[in-house]
Order: structure tokens, then C-alpha cells, then sequence
């Protein structure tokens, strides 16, 4: 692209002769206010007119050569796209900012005054897109004038190859605007075709269908046996979730599983359930003498060497040489995975600093080292593709980590150890697989992929983890750390935990599976999590405890995350305050979609709901507001709410909550307090609309039905 590209204002996007449109697959719009704000870049409300809940300004003289904003988009493909942005310019002259993609300078931003927000600017040419997480930032640099506000970015991505796209206007995001946007594109089993034997589905714990997505999959069992799928888009590489049969010792076996593409033959997947099966009781063994087992599902994935285009048939099948005895198929995710990144502007490369992948040797020292010796020349520290072995923690303090992509570039622990530990500063993480060893939960001796003190403002973007005891543990005095775009599975904890004392953290466009814990959870002990978010995060299957769950603190928000299938002792959302400290200020849990969540609490014999307010009866009161506004949910097992335990919840406001079939009770309170209703809607209810004890008032407000 060339270094004098500059942004036209104008009503629609617009190209230079020279330019193609390309063609999009999709459009994103990006809130300035939601990203990650540095350097006096400041979120601010006062002049009306924006979109979302307010706009960023800061871009003043003070600030000049320091303020930016960073945002992050995913595409499915790479390729060129388009970037729009929505700003105010009052100076009465043209002002400029610099626009980055991913780390590196795009090009001057021209933006000419204005008199309100109506005004958009377009880029001239294309933008290059990598396939996946895609940084955008706009700096205001020394070479810059800044001294306008942003409302928001609308990136729109490349679209598959000879799709013609809409080059005109990009659009509006997806209108639920719930959830992950995901660089990948998910099969499930049990809609594909097959001439095998469907299981569930069936929510019964310890059953294998009660920890599948949807509580349903397919069992290969005979030589022969298949389940296949038609591509819809191109592909390159595949994750399977899967489950195969423990060996007697709990060690886990191996085995084989033939895939084929139009008939064609492609590589084996290789599958093993070391990573799966435990037993007894919390926090569980290896050992299959003490009974009750489950975690059922691992996942494995693979590069299949050559992309199959869209309308590929895609089987996999139990052949002769297959050996185990069943094969458990839950998902398939497809994918498009782009060439390995290379040696990024502003970065020193590990291998010109004494670390090489791929060579079998513990690179723990050698990462250490070459991280500090990059701090020193001011620079990054870039991971090329490869494997590097680690079996013990690798200390970010104020340093920046980048790898060549997340299916390009694995940290490989070593039996419980192996992770990234924050020691304070500000740090970035990027484009990089943490594959870990465990298997086993050892709260002790395990490590999570990622966790520690992240100072103020650090970045954690496009990180793929598995088999570590938590993937992203995150501790006191971390202030502004935004985390995005990761793919935390199969963790033996939690996928995400903010601990104690942890600010103005926003953790976002996640996917999370397959959890021994919460999927991710604000724990405020010691001191309160304030002012953090989980937001727009897809949370699938944890085995344990809650998809997200607020434990005590202050100005906490749940937004826009679709959670489903949870397993035990869990709800979708939790308010609770079984752990933790007190809470001090508001918490809010605002457009959630909850799909087939709540489930039984077999220590206590409780069903829990799919939104569940606990008040702890031996540990606190909830007097701070409860905020739930604009929620579904569908399908629960038990309660679609669920208030309780006999103590006081005294400021519960739900507004446009939508409650859709449900096991026992629309709405079930068991506390004292009391709570307004608005907007809620109950239907299709096993035992009623609504059951309340504990001396607990409802004040009815409008719009409210079937309860």
C-alpha cells in the first residue's frame, strides 16, 4: 500500500481508478469507545449524536505523538477490504490521524472538518487483511494534527474469492450482535449425514451427550461408519471435538481417524484421550477405579496442505486401520488459516537471538533471555512458525511477544508447566498457540497459559490455548488490559479469571469450550474486580461451574456473549456472592443469549437457572443493583431466573428479558428484597411463570407477559 494513502470524506465508499473493489464478506462495526485507549486517548459522552455509548476524544496537542486507539477485527479470508470512519472535526480545518493495520503504518487519515457526525470517511484503496485477528489503530503521531473525536470504525473484511460482495456500502453488523466473531466456520455432527448412530440428546450427567454442543454427536463404532459434511466456504485446515475411550490405567490411547474429501484421501487425524477422562469427586483423579467419570471431549486440529474449495464433501470415517473401539464425533470447524506472518516492523526475530524451534530442547532460558535482549533494543520480540518447548513460566514485563500465527507458532508445555506470567509493565501477546501438557487439575503445581500482573494497558490478542490448567488468570494491579480474539479449550479450570483488585479489564470476541470451570468468572477476593466487562464471547460446555460468573465487585458488566450447554453446578450467568468479597457497586448482565444452560448442583440437590442471582446464605447480601436488561433464554434446564438463597437481593432490575422454554419456572425466587420488571416475557414453562418465596417483592412495570 502506498505510504501517501489518505481517507475522502463522502456519503458511501468510493475507490481511485486504480483501485478494484473487493469483494466483502462481512462488515464489523467497532466502537471507538470499546477499544483499547492509550496515550490520553479518552472514551467521553458530551457531544450527542454518536452511536454506542459515547465516542473518543483525546487526540489534542498534549497528547501528540501518544494517543491512540487499537481495535481489533477478524476475517475469514485474506485479502482486501475496506475501512470506514465515523468522526467530528469542529477546528474548521482538515486534521489527520495515522492509520495501522496490524502493527504496521497504512498511511495518513485526511479528515476534513466538519459540522456533527454525519460526515464518513472511506479509504481510497483496498486494506490489506490478514485471515483471522486483524489489528486497526489510529495514532495520533508526531506527523499528525489530531484534534478530532471518533465515534467508531466499520471494517469490512475480504469476501471467498469471485464473490462479488456489496462494494457499495458495507453495512450494518449482525443485528443480535451477540457472540464471537470467528475466522471459522462449525459442522456439527449430528446435522451432518452419516450411517452411523446418533447419541441424545440428553442432559443426564455423566452421560457423553450431556457434554456435547447441543447434547447431541455421532458414535463411529463400526469399520466403515462415517459422518460427512458439505463445505459452504474454503478450507485449509480443521479442529475436531471428539471423544474416544479412556484406557484402563487412565493414561489415554491413541488412535487414527480417516478423513477423505470428495473421496479423495486426506491425512489421518491423529485423536488420544490423555486430555480427557477424569474421576471421582472435585477436583477429580486419573485413576478410573474411583468411578463417576467424564470430560468426555478433547479437540485436535490439522492443516490439510491444500485449501478444498466450498461444496467439498468432507468425511470422516472409521476404516480398518482405526483401531478404537468408538469414536465420539461433537463439531467440526473449517477454516482458511493464511500463510505463517513474518518478521513484523519494530520486532527482533527469536532466531537471530540464540532460540530455535523445532529442535526438541527446552527454549524456557533461551525465550527469557531474548525477551529482555529485545526490551533493551526497544523492540518486540517475533516468534517465527515452530514449535518451542517450554517447562516453566516465561516472564513478560513490559515486553512484546508475536508469533507468526496461531496455527504457525505453539508454546508446548511440559507436563503441568509452561505459560506466560505477567510480572507488571505493559506487555503485548499476539498470534501464538499455547498447547499445554496437563492432565490432570493440579491448583498447586499446574500453570495456566497466561496469567499474572499486566500492569496498565497491556494486549493480549489472537491466542489459541489448550490443555493448561487456566487459560487466562489475571491478578492484581492489572488496570486496562484488553484481551481479544482468543481460543481458550479444554482447560482442567477456568478459561478466564479476572482475581482480585483487577480494573477496567475487557476481555472480548472469545471462544471459549470445554472448561473444568468457569468459562470465565470475576473473582473479587482479595479486593474488588471493578469497572471490567465480558464482552461479545461465545461459551460453549463448561464441564463445571458457570459460563460467566461475577463474584462480588463494583461497575461489572456481562454484555452480548452466547453461552449454551452447561454441564454441573452451573448456570449460564451467575451473580453470586458464594466467593468473594461483598459487592460494592452496580453489576450488569445486558444481551446475553443463553441457549440450554442451567443444570443441577448435585452437592446441594439445587437446580440452578439459567440466570441465577445467589446470595450466599452463609457469606453476604446482595444490596448493590443487579442490573439484567435485554437477555434471552432458551431452553433451560431448570429456571429461566433463578433468585436466591433465603438472604436479601434488595435492588434487581430486569428490563426485556425473554424467557423461552424452560424445565421448571420462568422466573423462581427464593430471597427477601426486591426487584422491578419490565419488558419480561415468559412462555412455554414447566411449572408456571412464576414461583416466589422468601418474602421477596416484585414491583411490575410495563410490557410484561406469561408470568
Amino acid at each position: 500500500m502506498a505510504a501517501a494513502l489518505l481517507l475522502a470524506v463522502t456519503g458511501a465508499v468510493s475507490y481511485s481508478a486504480a483501485a478494484s473493489p473487493p469483494a466483502y464478506a462481512a462488515s464489523t462495526v467497532l466502537e471507538a469507545e470499546s477499544a483499547n485507549l492509550s496515550g490520553g486517548a479518552v472514551a467521553e459522552n458530551e457531544h450527542s449524536g454518536y452511536t454506542g455509548s459515547g465516542y473518543v476524544g483525546g487526540f489534542t496537542d498534549p497528547h501528540k505523538g501518544t494517543a491512540s486507539l487499537t481495535t481489533t477485527v477478524q476475517s475469514a479470508h485474506a485479502g482486501a477490504g475496506s475501512v470506514k470512519i465515523r468522526y467530528a472535526n469542529g477546528t474548521g480545518s482538515a486534521k489527520t490521524l495515522t492509520l495501522f493495520v496490524n502493527g504496521t503504518p497504512s498511511g495518513q487519515v485526511s479528515l476534513p472538518a466538519t459540522g456533527n457526525w454525519a460526515d464518513w470517511s472511506t479509504l481510497d484503496a483496498p486494506v490489506t487483511f490478514t485471515n483471522g485477528a486483524n489489528t486497526l489503530a489510529l495514532t495520533f503521531t508526531s506527523a499528525d494534527s489530531g484534534n478530532v473525536n471518533i465515534d467508531h470504525l466499520v471494517a469490512a473484511t475480504p469476501g471467498d474469492p469471485g464473490d462479488p460482495g456489496d462494494p457499495g456500502d458495507p453495512g450494518d453488523p449482525d443485528p443480535a450482535g451477540v457472540g464471537a466473531s470467528l475466522p471459522f466456520t462449525t459442522y456439527e455432527a449430528e446435522a451432518g449425514r452419516t450411517n452411523a448412530s446418533a447419541i441424545g440428546p440428553d442432559r443426564t450427567y455423566l452421560s457423553p451427550a450431556s457434554e456435547a454442543s447441543g447434547r447431541r454427536a455421532v458414535n463411529l463404532t463400526q469399520t466403515g461408519d462415517y459422518v460427512e459434511f458439505t463445505l459452504t466456504k474454503p478450507a485449509n485446515a480443521i479442529n475436531l471435538r471428539y471423544s474416544l475411550p479412556d484406557s484402563g490405567d487412565g493414561r489415554g490411547i491413541d488412535a487414527s481417524l480417516s478423513a477423505y474429501a470428495d473421496g479423495q484421501p486426506l491425512p489421518d487425524l491423529q485423536l488420544t484421550s490423555r486430555y480427557a477422562w477424569v474421576y471421582g469427586e472435585y477436583p477429580y483423579t486419573n485413576n478410573p477405579g474411583e468411578g463417576k467419570g467424564h470430560r468426555f471431549f478433547d479437540e485436535t486440529r490439522i492443516s490439510l496442505g491444500r485449501t478444498l474449495p466450498a461444496n467439498t464433501v468432507l468425511r470422516l470415517q472409521k476404516d480398518a486401520l482405526d483401531t478404537a473401539a468408538l469414536y465420539t464425533v461433537d463439531l467440526l470447524e473449517a477454516e482458511e488459516t493464511g500463510a505463517a506472518g513474518t518478521l513484523p516492523s519494530g520486532y527482533v526475530s527469536a532466531r537471530d537471538l540464540g532460540v530455535t524451534p523445532n529442535d526438541s530442547q527446552d527454549d524456557t532460558a533461551a525465550l527469557n533471555s531474548a525477551l529482555q535482549s529485545a526490551k533493551s533494543q526497544g523492540k518486540g520480540l517475533w516468534l517465527p512458525a515452530g514449535t518451542y518447548n517450554i517447562s516453566d513460566h516465561i516472564n513478560l514485563s513490559g515486553v512484546k511477544l508475536r508469533g507468526a500465527g496461531v496455527w504457525h507458532t505453539v508454546l508446548r508445555g511440559t507436563g503441568l508447566k509452561g505459560g506466560l506470567f505477567g510480572r507488571g509493565g505493559t506487555s503485548s501477546v499476539e498470534d501464538l498457540m499455547i498447547d499445554g501438557q496437563n492432565t490432570v487439575r493440579d491448583d498447586a503445581g499446574g500453570h495456566a497459559a497466561i496469567e499474572g500482573d499486566f500492569g496498565s494497558n497491556s494486549t493480549i490478542r489472537n491466542v489459541w490455548i489448550q490443555h493448561t490448567k487456566v487459560g487466562l488468570w489475571v491478578t492484581a494491579p492489572t488496570d486496562g488490559l484488553k484481551a481479544s480474539d482468543l481460543r481458550i479449550r479444554n482447560t482442567y479450570a477456568d478459561g478466564v479469571n479476572l482475581r482480585g483488585n483487577v480494573q477496567n479489564t475487557v476481555v472480548s470476541n472469545s471462544s471459549i469450550r470445554g472448561t473444568g470451570d468457569d468459562g470465565m468468572a470475576m473473582w473479587s477476593d482479595p479486593g474488588a474486580v471493578r469497572n471490567s466487562a465480558f464482552r461479545n464471547n461465545t461459551i460453549q460446555l463448561p464441564t463445571l461451574a458457570n459460563g460467566a460468573a461475577v463474584y462480588g465487585g463494583s461497575g461489572n458488566s456481562v454484555e452480548n456473549n452466547l453461552i449454551s450447554d452447561t454441564v454441573t453446578a452451573a448456570a449460564g450467568v451467575a451473580v453470586s456472592t458464594r466467593f468473594g468479597e461483598p459487592f460494592s457497586g452496580t453489576t450488569t448482565v445486558s444481551g446475553n443469549a443463553l441457549r440450554r444452560t442451567g443444570s443441577l448442583e448435585p452437592n446441594w440437590n439445587a437446580k440452578l437457572g439459567a440466570l441465577w442471582i445467589f446470595a450466599e446464605p452463609s457469606r453476604h447480601d446482595i444490596t448493590q443493583p443487579v442490573v439484567l436488561t435485554n437477555n434471552s433464554v432458551e431452553d433451560s434446564t431448570y429456571s429461566g431466573l433463578l433468585v436466591s438463597h433465603q438472604k436479601q437481593v434488595t435492588d434487581l432490575r430486569v428490563d426485556g428479558l425473554t424467557i423461552n422454554r424452560t424445565g421448571a419456572y420462568g422466573i423462581e425466587i427464593n430471597a427477601g428484597g426486591n426487584g422491578t420488571f419490565s419488558n419480561t416475557k415468559v412462555t412455554g414453562t414447566a411449572g408456571g411463570g412464576l414461583n416466589v418465596a422468601g418474602g421477596f417483592t416484585i414491583q411490575r412495570g410495563s410490557g410484561n407477559s406469561g408470568w
